[in-house]
């Protein structure tokens, strides 16, 4: 299950271009904590390190 962020937000959004956090390859996109990342990475790496739900 994808973690769900509004990434049309223009906060993110970077003019400059950086190293992904995740794959290291370029992008103008940022995580809801500033941090360069593609929405693809930023959600898969948010999704395998969720922590479990107590279901009971």
């Amino acid at each position: 299950m994808s973690a769900q962020f509004d990434w049309s937000d223009k906060r993110h959004w970077s003019p400059r271009a950086e190293p992904c956090g995740v794959c290291a390859k370029p992008t103008n996109l940022r995580s809801d904590r500033g941090k360069p990342a593609h929405k693809v990475c930023a959600e898969t790496w948010t999704d395998q390190h969720a922590k479990p739900t107590d279901k009971s």
